[in-house]
């Protein structure tokens, strides 16, 4: 499991809106957007303002994650969060050796 903080976030402005965006070399994924979470993530993530939690992390999910906070007026703050999963390596059955 792990939990990404959203710093942006600011509960003296009304209203913000919260949008979480990943980024993976050149690619975007917008996975947080309207007050939904898109798949592949709906399942696998639970949502606060200020934290998404991941049930389950893989290597896939290395990568940028940026959280984007529209407040009422023209504010807008940006927090980022660099995940590095380490995928724990598969562990090789002993080997007999048969003289």
């Amino acid at each position: 499991a792990a939990d990404i903080p959203c710093t942006a976030y600011r509960s003296s402005w009304t209203n913000p809106r919260i949008e979480w965006k990943f980024q993976k070399g050149s690619s975007l994924v917008l996975f947080y957007y309207g007050g939904q979470l898109t798949e592949p993530y709906k399942n696998r993530v639970r949502f606060s303002p200020t934290t998404i939690h991941f049930n389950t992390v893989t290597r896939e999910d290395t990568g940028k994650y940026i959280c984007e906070v529209v407040g009422d007026g023209s504010q807008i703050a940006k927090s980022e969060v660099n995940l590095i999963v380490q995928g724990a390596a598969t562990p090789k059955p002993p080997s007999l050796l048969v003289p």
